[in-house]
């Protein structure tokens, strides 16, 4: 999984909320960084920090603070009721020796051939919770749906990641393929249709 650099002001541990609200309105968002020997508070520049959580993409973050880089995680991202801004950030610092937990996006290829033959399409989780060392992580989930048909389903314990954990529940559904009016019958391997459901019949 590739890195991005932010940079990051260290400060000292600020509890009152004017000091906060001011470093705020400056466009500066407050964070704390969990998971080292102490923890670090600091702030980060609010454009800056806005743009890499609204791409689908995720990653890890160098957070750079001049004398020292350190690799991190996104935690938790507070955000104002009304304006929908973030407000503070909870960072967790990587070790290349531990696990780390993140969510990592779904990446759907191929042509599915219920899609295909009229079935709509159902995506049903578009990132899967990953456990891993920091080197094994993947940036996506790539999963290949060209051999789905209508009724066919992808469930989390499909998923076989090298050197990986999948926490999300084995019984999950990824993406499935359901029936509709519009959908034709998979031809059988003999060439005769398959049976019509209740639901194409009315069709």
């Amino acid at each position: 999984m590739k890195s991005v650099q932010l940079e990051a002001t260290s400060r000292g541990e600020v509890r009152k909320k004017s000091a906060l609200n001011t470093l705020r309105k400056e466009g500066r968002i407050p964070a704390v960084l969990y998971g080292g020997k102490e923890n670090l508070n600091f702030h980060v520049d609010n454009m800056t920090f806005t743009k890499l959580i609204t791409t689908p993409e995720v990653y890890f973050l160098d957070l750079n603070f001049g004398d020292k880089s350190i690799k991190a995680v996104i935690r938790d991202v507070q955000f104002h009721p009304v304006t929908d801004q973030p407000i503070h950030i909870d960072f967790m610092e990587v070790f290349e020796d531990k696990p780390v937990t993140i969510g990592v996006p779904v990446e759907f290829t191929g042509d599915s051939k219920g899609v295909l033959a009229g079935g709509k399409r159902r995506e049903k989780l578009r990132k899967l919770v990953l456990r891993a060392l920091p080197a094994n992580l993947p940036e996506t989930v790539s999963i290949d749906i060209t051999e789905i048909k209508i009724g066919d389903s992808i469930k989390v314990k499909d998923i076989v990641l090298d050197n990986v954990e999948c926490l999300d529940n084995e019984n999950s559904v990824i993406i499935a393929v359901k029936t509709s009016r519009t959908a034709v019958a998979d031809e059988d391997e003999e060439g005769e249709a398959a049976p019509a459901t209740e639901e194409t019949a009315e069709a």
